[in-house]
């Protein structure tokens, strides 16, 4: 069950993102304490009074999104020294969260309308690890098929270089090296080739637009320097060549992938990272119809999968799980992952 008290939300969330290496935007999550507890502001008001899942919702996460876009502006100055590390005080970073509130309520207020778009390319070392695990079972070719995929950064992995504990996939001379910390065993060595990639998100993100670039750069953990450095090689590579991705409900572009002809050879493989729980009940509930039942018509010729790299908020860590067809249509679990890729812990 998610929280649904409000201050019970922003704590735990502030406690996440400590726990993930990120502890100035731990304090600044929890700084949002004083909008939500101070009823001058439209803004707090509307946290205050936030209805339905907290978490789930990513509350936290909109209003500290909101927060470091006045900073990444320049519009606020007052947040440089907190974003920078200068004051650690608690009570100082919630007094200047407060007076900034206060100034930028009409500013704020609309992050409060949707979730934070977290497209992380540091995210897909764990998907590219599943990759070569199924590699060694139906063979090397792969289309991929991503929900949830905001600005497609994911959507572009096959164009990144990676190194998963000393198993290597992607093309090596590749500007976006994917490198996290790798425990445990190495999965799998072995050939992945990606023959077709196509995303959808509600909301689509286009990099090439200076706006919405900064909108997403807005939702990074300020303290993770190297996932700013990532934003911006991912954003060169789609004003090069932008990512095959459309506007469509989750449930519909998944049904439609499915019914389209597959090759033989080629392994079907839907995925995505961090966005299953912002999907309604009944999205989950037809995508996952939908491929049990494209599961059942799986052959070894044509195979079916599901990656998901979703968050478990008892242990912090996000789990990467994996069901195929034919053969396998029990989830199991391939390994935990720090939120931003940081590191992956293989139990394949």
């Amino acid at each position: 069950m998610d929280i649904t008290d409000v201050a019970e939300g922003i704590r735990w969330q502030a406690e996440h993102a400590t726990r993930a290496g990120a502890p100035i935007t731990g304090k600044i999550i929890l700084a949002t304490l004083a909008i939500a507890g101070a009823a001058d502001t439209a803004t707090g008001r509307r946290m205050a009074a936030w209805r339905g899942a907290v978490l789930e919702d990513a509350m936290p996460l909109r209003i500290a999104g909101a927060l470091h876009f006045l900073h990444l502006t320049g519009e606020e100055p007052r947040l440089a020294p907190v974003y920078g590390g200068l004051i650690s005080d608690q009570g100082q970073i919630d007094a200047i969260v407060l007076e900034t509130a206060r100034k930028f309520d009409t500013v704020l207020l609309p992050w409060l309308d949707g979730p934070p778009q977290t497209n992380e390319a540091g995210r897909s070392a764990s998907v590219m690890g599943a990759l070569l695990w199924l590699a060694q079972k139906f063979g090397p070719k792969f289309q991929l098929i991503e929900i949830g995929a905001s600005a497609g950064i994911n959507t572009m992995m096959a164009r990144y270089c990676y190194d998963l504990g000393g198993t290597t996939a992607g093309p090596s001379l590749s500007s976006m090296k994917i490198v996290p910390e790798w425990r445990g065993a190495a999965p799998p060595a072995g050939e992945v080739e990606i023959v077709d990639v196509a995303g959808c998100d509600l909301a689509p993100i286009d990099l090439a637009d200076e706006a919405q670039a900064l909108r997403l750069k807005s939702y990074i953990w300020a303290d993770v320097k190297e996932r700013m450095a990532r934003m911006d090689t991912a954003i060169a590579m789609a004003k090069r060549a932008a990512p095959d991705l459309v506007q469509m409900d989750a449930a519909e572009f998944v049904a439609k992938k499915l019914a389209e002809p597959q090759a033989d050879g080629v392994t079907r493989v839907l995925f995505h990272t961090v966005m299953w729980q912002y999907l309604p009940e009944a999205t989950r509930a037809a995508i996952t119809a939908a491929m049990e039942e494209a599961g059942a018509a799986a052959t070894p010729e044509r195979p079916l999968a599901w990656i998901a790299v979703e968050t478990n908020r008892a242990t912090f860590r996000h789990e990467l799980k994996l069901r195929y067809w034919p053969g396998g249509a029990e989830a199991m679990q391939l390994a935990e992952a720090h939120p931003h890729g940081a590191w992956v812990e293989w139990q394949g």
